[in-house]
Parts: C-alpha cells; sequence; structure tokens
C-alpha cells in the first residue's frame, strides 16, 4: 500500500526512505533502552554518570514522537482539521525541546551546585565474577556501550531528515551525533575521580548540562518559529526553503503575471503554499490559474497545498525586507 502524508501520495524513493527512517528509530529505541538500564547500574554516585544517565533518558522521546507523527500524518484532512494533521510533526519537535530545555536547566544547576560545594563522589570497589573491581571501570565500559552506536544512528538519520522535510528526526540525529561528546566527559570525570582529581566529575557532568540545554534553546527556536507560521525555512531552522523561491520564480515565467509574491508555511512534512498575482492583463482565465496551479503543486512533493489568488497589489509583508530580530516596531 502506497504510503501518504495526508492526501499526498509520496514518490516511491521517499516512501522508502520514510520506511527506513521508522526502521531506524525503532532501532534507537531499542538501543536506548538498553543503554539507560546499562547506565542506571553502573552510575552511582557520579555526577557526570547521571548527567548521561539523563540525556539517555531524553533520547528517547524524539524517536517516539517521530513515530507518533509518522503515524498520525497520514490521517487525511477533514473538517475538524482541514489543513491535515501535519502539525503533529511541530508538536513533537516542540515537546522533545521543552524536555530537553528543562532538564538542562536542572542539570546545569545540580552540577553546578556539586562544583561549588566540592563535592566529592566515592567510586568504590564491586564485586564481580569473585573478583574485586574498581566501579569506575565498569562506567567507563557503560559509557564506551552508550558513546559509539548513537553516532552511527545519527550518521544514518540525517539524511533521511533532510529529504524527508523532518524536524523531529533531524533533532534526534543531530543529538545522537553529539552522544560521543557525552560518553567522553563521563568518561573524563570518572577518570578524574579515579586519579583523585575530585572537581573532574562535577566539571564532566557541567559539561554535558550545557550540551543538553543548548540542544534544548536551539530546538525551541526553530520549533517555536514553525509553530508560528514562519517563513518556510530548511529542516534545520537555519535558511530560508529554496522552495519560496523556486515557486516565484515558476510563477514569474508566465507572460501575463506582472507581479507575484509566494506566502509558503511549513505543516511539517509538507508546505501550504498560497501565491499572489497581480496580473498584467485585463482578465484572467480559470484555466491559466488551475493550470499555474497544478504547475505549482508538481515542483515538489512536499508542496501539498497550493492555492493561487489574484490580487490588486502583492500583500506589504511579502515584500517588507525581513528584520533580522523583533523589536517593538514588529507590533506596527
Amino acid at each position: 500500500m502506497t504510503r501518504r502524508f495526508g492526501r499526498t501520495e509520496l514518490p516511491e524513493e521517499i516512501e522508502a526512505m520514510v520506511r527506513r527512517a521508522v526502521r531506524l528509530e525503532w532501532i534507537s529505541l531499542a538501543f536506548l533502552a538498553s543503554a539507560v538500564t546499562v547506565v542506571y547500574l553502573v552510575m552511582g554516585s557520579s555526577q557526570a554518570m547521571q548527567a548521561a544517565w539523563a540525556e539517555d533518558l531524553l533520547s528517547l522521546i524524539p524517536p517516539i514522537a517521530f513515530l507518533a507523527a509518522v503515524r498520525l500524518t497520514r490521517r487525511r484532512p477533514s473538517a475538524r482539521h482541514p489543513y491535515g494533521y501535519h502539525r503533529a510533526v511541530g508538536v513533537g519537535h516542540l515537546a522533545s525541546a521543552v524536555a530537553l530545555l528543562a532538564m538542562g536547566l536542572f542539570l546545569v544547576f545540580d552540577s553546578a551546585s556539586g562544583l561549588l560545594m566540592q563535592e566529592h563522589p566515592p567510586v568504590g570497589l564491586v564485586v564481580v565474577l569473585g573478583h574485586e573491581v574498581w566501579s569506575g571501570w565498569l562506567m567507563v565500559a557503560a559509557m564506551v556501550y552508550t558513546g559509539i552506536p548513537p553516532v552511527l544512528l545519527g550518521r544514518a538519520k540525517m539524511p533521511l531528515a533532510r529529504a524527508l522535510h523532518d524536524r523531529v528526526l533531524y533533532a534526534d540525529a543531530d543529538m545522537n551525533k553529539a552522544d560521543w561528546m557525552t560518553a567522553a566527559g563521563s568518561i573524563v570525570g570518572v577518570l578524574g575521580i579515579g586519579a583523585g582529581i575530585w572537581w573532574a566529575d562535577s566539571a564532566a557532568a557541567l559539561f554535558i548540562s550545557v550540551s543538553i540545554l543548548r540542544d534544548g534553546v536551539t530546538n525551541m527556536r526553530v520549533a517555536a518559529g514553525a509553530l508560528m507560521d514562519e517563513r518556510a525555512q530548511t529542516y534545520d531552522g537555519n535558511d530560508p526553503h529554496p522552495l519560496v523561491q523556486e515557486v516565484d520564480d515558476a510563477v514569474a515565467r508566465h507572460a501575463w503575471v506582472d507581479q507575484n509574491r509566494s506566502r509558503i508555511r511549513d505543516e511539517g512534512h509538507v508546505f501550504h503554499a498560497e501565491v499572489f498575482i497581480v496580473p498584467g492583463v485585463d482578465a484572467v482565465d480559470v484555466e491559466d490559474l488551475t493550470g499555474l496551479r497544478e504547475e505549482v503543486a508538481a515542483l515538489d512533493w512536499k508542496l501539498e497545498d497550493v492555492v493561487v489568488t489574484v490580487v490588486d497589489e502583492i500583500p506589504e509583508a511579502l515584500t517588507a525586507p525581513e528584520r533580522s530580530s523583533t523589536g517593538p516596531h514588529d507590533a506596527d
């Protein structure tokens, strides 16, 4: 059965990418469940290990959000949801960002407090198969186990996030790719305790906490912008999406079009496009508008909903210079 995003029938190659992304996220959930268990069993009182465990726990949210969003976005538009259910992607992205931000703030406070109070976490001996082993070595082994697979998974997910224009998948891949820093930081903290450097553990925990907080802030900015109908951006939220210019260029090539601008918003995986045209002729046929709408929709599978309308002037917001930041004049 052909997979859809709402009423958009996906091209065969995109459909294959969706299936692969779903498989990768299920693999991620299975791995993270084992990683959370392993780290919990060996973390002891090390703040760095506790921060790493919290990050692994938070890493469960993006895969769950992605799988839920993909399922919801299959639903067709309805009278209650005329734009479809594509915003589920944005909701999942925002939920992930809020969790990262909240946990990042808490961990930064907790690790900074431990550093200021000069806490000395004990790392003792444990008996393994009848032999006494320093528990720090178990912690290091756990971090090696939890640090390598996420990097590989993140590299596999990143091109899929780009092709599917899925910001939840991108946020997950970006976090996965950076997990080696968490593992390395935890290992340094644990070895620092073994070497008698009491502050190494708290410093490593603070490093991990700041990384979590940074991810939360970045994803919160991108997720909030999309839900507030910011102009369509690339999957990473750094640049205007090239489809905006492609639509304007395609419409401008028609001889009967005098002026035109498009207003495109990101619904999740797909875009809603409104094309405003000031015609250069006295009358425009319905057939011309219908053909133009079909031409624009054919530019890319992500252009699910395209509306073409004739106006006497282009809306001011589409011709005004873009402000680099919000300020008091934005309310005018």
